[in-house]
């Protein structure tokens, strides 16, 4: 069976290196492609030299458009506006666009939808099995213990994270609020300071630390009166977010044209 030709956006960043990582790990796929922003330092490296897996033949370019146009699928943890244009593109070459960018807004989503048209997008706050198993149960625990317990949610991540909530966070939140059949829009409270008076029924809060080289820890958090149930998931190494990706991936191949979530490929209830 031919290896699924993957290309890495992103490629000298922590994850991107991470994916060439598992590509390489990974005797279903190969590494056809790896970009960077114009002006990275990476440009023209050899992306697996990058990753620390040694010479792969495969030079780091600022071009996606050719890799794109020679690929099956791309895997892409960067940022919301680079993640758009490239689904753009993945629409074009019809292939598979595996997305763990997270602080997506709205308007990003829609065009995401737009390129599902034509492409095979699987997008996932987190690409872990762990965590995605946790919001099936969050769901679940949520739905079964009404809602006169209240929810949060606590993430921790490292001190270089950008976006907050995390999107492993939001993913949680949303699985909650699924399982009360809430809108988290209209329900979560991101932020306490002051005399904030009593809390909200049926609000799902969160709140955020960050600091060190923290992966990511989250807990869910549901509050009765005189007990707690408590839903944790520790990521001690971001190998975990990268298989992940290329599972997504393998399981996109030649499927039909929409827009996926991890909970998909893993068979799992979808918030």
């Amino acid at each position: 069976m031919t290896a699924m030709r993957l290309i890495v956006a992103g490629a000298a960043g922590r994850m991107g290196r991470a994916l060439v990582r598992a590509i390489s790990e990974n005797d279903g796929v190969a590494l056809a492609g790896a970009f960077e922003r114009a002006g990275s330092d990476a440009i023209g490296r050899d992306a697996g030299e990058l990753a620390g897996v040694g010479p792969l033949g495969v030079a780091v370019t600022d071009d996606p458009l050719p890799l794109v146009a020679a690929a099956d699928g791309a895997l892409d943890f960067t940022t919301p506006d680079a993640t758009v244009a490239l689904s753009e593109l993945a629409a074009q070459g019809r292939i598979v666009h595996v997305i763990g960018t997270t602080g997506l807004a709205e308007s990003h989503l829609q065009r995401l939808d737009a390129a599902a048209r034509h492409a095979v997008i699987v997008r996932s706050g987190n690409m872990s099995l762990g965590v995605n198993l946790l919001a099936a149960l969050v769901r679940q625990a949520a739905s079964a213990l009404g809602p006169d317990w209240d929810i949060e949610v606590l993430e921790m991540h490292h001190r270089a994270k950008v976006d907050a909530p995390s999107g492993t966070a939001l993913l949680l939140g949303e699985a909650a609020a699924a399982g009360r059949g809430l809108s988290l829009e209209e329900n979560s409270v991101r932020s306490r300071d002051g005399h904030t008076g009593p809390r909200p029924e049926g609000s799902i809060g969160f709140a955020t630390l960050r600091g060190g080289t923290v992966v990511g820890d989250h807990t869910v958090i549901f509050a009765g009166a005189g007990e707690r149930v408590e839903l944790s998931h520790r990521a001690e190494d971001r190998m975990i977010f990268a298989r992940g990706a290329v599972k997504a991936a393998l399981w996109g191949f030649r499927r039909k044209p929409g827009h996926y979530s991890m909970a998909d490929v893993l068979g799992l209830p979808s918030a």
